[in-house]
C-alpha cells in the first residue's frame, strides 16, 4: 500500500505537485473502476468493512488524539460530536460499506429506451462521472462514506478531510486501501490527500489540471461558500441547513410535540436538525406553550418575539438574523405565523431549501406544502432527521444537494453518475 506508506513524508513535498500528482492517479484509476465489475467493487467495500473491524482499536486511538486537540482549542461541544468516534460509530461505519456493497450497481442502467420512426434505438444509459473530490470537516466517518459511494457509482474519489480529523481520516483510509488491494483494484481509487495545508483545497478548486470533473463540499458554512466561489468545476452543494417545522391550525399536538423534539433535539449538530419553529395562529393557544416548553425542559434554547418572550422568562429575544440562523446546538427560533401561506411564505424568505417540515391531520394543506415549499427534501409528519442519504435508502450520502442542476437532495450513487446515449442502427444514414 504505497500511498498509505508515505503519508508522513508527504508533507515535505511541495503541495502543487503533490496535487497534481494525486489528480494524474486518480484519473488512471477511474478508467479501471468505471469498467470494474460489481463483484470486484463490492469485494472491495466488503474488505474494507473487515479490516475497519479489525483496526478498531487503530481508528479509536487516532480519533482520541485528535478530540483531545479539539478540546484543547476551546472547539465548541457541537463539533466535537461531530469528530469523536466510538466503537458503535466505528462498527456503523463498517455496516454502512457493507449497506454500500449490498445496493444495485447504478452504472449500467438503462434509463430510456425508445425507438424513432427511421428504425434508430435509443438508449440512455447510466455513467460514472469520473474523478470526484471531496472536501469536508470534522466528521471521519465522511472518509468512508464517501470513498465508498464514489467507488459503487465506478468513480475514483480525492478526498481531502478538515485538519481537525486528519488522523481519524487517515486510519479509515488505511482500511479503505487495503479493500481495494484485496480485490484488485487500483489503490489510488481512494486518495486521501495526506497534508492539512489548505492550498492543497485551492490546488483541487482548480480542478487539478483537468483531473477533476465534480466537486463536493461536506461541511460548514465558510467551507461551502469558498468552494462555491472558488471552484472551477462544477460543485454539488448546500450552504446552510436553515430547516423549519411548521405546526398546522389541524395539527395533532402529541404529534407535533414527538416530531418537533426529534426534529431539533436528536442530534443538533446535522443539517437536519430543525432550526425555526413556525406555529399557526389558529392553534397557538392549545399547541404554543406545550410545544416551547418541551424544548425547554429538553435543555433547547427558545428565541422568539414578544410574543413568544411573554409565555416564558427562559425564552430569549429573537432578532431579524434569527431567522436566517443555522444554529447547529441545542437553540431554535420560534414565530407564530397566520396560516399556511405566510408559513410557506417565511421559508420562502429565510429558508435555504434544504428541509421543511409540515405537522397536519389536513391532507388538503399538506399537499400545498409539499408542492409549494421549494426545498430539496419536504416532510409531511415526519421528523427533519430523516433528512439523510442512509434512512432514504441510499445506504449513506455524499451530502445534501440543494441546487437545481443534475442532483438535488441526499446524493446516493445514483446521483453520483452520469448518462450517455447508446444509438443502435441497421445502416441508416441522413441523406
Amino acid at each position: 500500500m504505497a500511498q498509505v506508506q508515505t503519508i508522513d513524508t508527504a508533507a515535505a513535498r511541495d503541495i502543487s505537485a503533490l496535487m497534481a500528482d494525486l489528480g494524474r492517479a486518480a484519473r488512471r484509476a477511474a478508467r479501471a473502476v468505471a469498467l470494474a465489475p460489481r463483484a470486484a467493487k463490492d469485494a472491495a467495500l466488503r474488505a474494507a468493512a473487515a479490516e475497519l473491524r479489525r483496526r478498531a482499536p487503530d481508528i479509536l486511538a487516532a480519533n482520541a488524539l485528535d478530540v483531545a486537540d479539539a478540546r484543547a482549542r476551546g472547539t465548541a461541544a457541537s463539533f466535537v460530536d461531530r469528530l469523536t468516534l466510538d466503537p458503535a460509530r466505528v462498527e456503523a461505519i463498517a455496516r454502512g460499506l457493507e449497506e454500500i456493497a449490498e445496493l444495485p450497481d447504478p452504472v449500467g442502467r438503462v434509463l430510456a429506451a425508445f425507438e424513432r420512426p427511421n428504425g434508430l434505438v435509443i438508449e440512455r444509459v447510466a455513467t460514472p462521472l469520473g474523478v470526484i473530490g471531496v472536501i469536508y470537516e470534522s466528521r471521519p466517518n465522511v472518509t468512508a462514506d464517501a470513498g465508498a459511494l464514489c467507488l459503487k457509482a465506478g468513480n475514483a474519489a480525492i478526498l481531502r478531510g478538515g485538519s481537525e480529523s486528519l488522523r481519524s481520516s487517515r486510519a479509515i483510509h488505511e482500511c479503505l486501501v487495503a479493500g481495494l488491494v484485496a480485490a484488485g483494484l487500483p489503490e489510488t481509487a481512494i486518495s486521501l490527500v495526506p497534508v492539512a495545508d489548505r492550498d492543497a483545497v485551492g490546488a483541487m478548486l482548480a480542478g487539478l489540471d483537468g483531473n477533476i470533473d465534480v466537486i463536493v463540499p461536506r461541511g460548514g458554512k465558510s467551507l461551502v461558500a469558498r468552494v462555491q466561489h472558488e471552484a472551477r468545476v462544477p460543485v454539488f452543494a448546500h450552504l446552510e441547513g436553515i430547516v423549519h417545522v411548521y405546526i398546522h391550525a389541524d395539527a395533532d399536538l402529541d404529534m407535533a410535540k414527538r416530531i418537533l423534539l426529534d426534529a431539533k433535539m436528536r442530534r443538533t449538530g446535522v443539517c437536519g436538525a430543525a432550526e425555526t419553529l413556525l406555529v399557526d395562529r389558529a392553534c397557538a393557544a392549545t399547541h404554543l406553550a406545550p410545544l416551547v416548553n418541551a424544548l425547554l425542559d429538553a435543555g433547547c434554547e427558545v428565541r422568539g418575539d414578544d410574543a413568544i418572550q411573554a409565555m416564558d422568562l427562559r425564552i430569549v429575544p429573537a432578532s431579524d438574523a434569527d431567522w436566517r440562523a443555522e444554529y447547529l446546538d441545542a437553540i431554535i427560533s420560534v414565530r407564530v405565523v397566520d396560516g399556511l401561506d405566510a408559513a410557506i411564505a417565511h421559508i420562502e424568505t429565510y429558508g435555504s431549501h434544504h428541509t421543511d417540515c409540515i405537522v397536519t391531520r389536513d391532507e388538503d394543506a399538506a399537499r400545498r406544502f409539499l408542492a409549494e415549499v421549494d426545498s430539496a427534501i419536504v416532510l409531511h409528519n415526519a421528523s427533519t432527521q430523516f433528512a439523510d442519504g442512509g434512512e432514504f435508502g441510499f445506504g449513506a450520502e455524499i451530502g445534501i444537494a440543494t441546487g437545481r442542476m443534475h442532483a438535488r437532495g441526499p446524493v446516493g450513487v445514483e446521483q453520483l453518475t452520469a448518462f450517455k446515449y447508446r444509438v443502435h442502427g441497421a445502416g441508416q444514414v441522413r441523406g
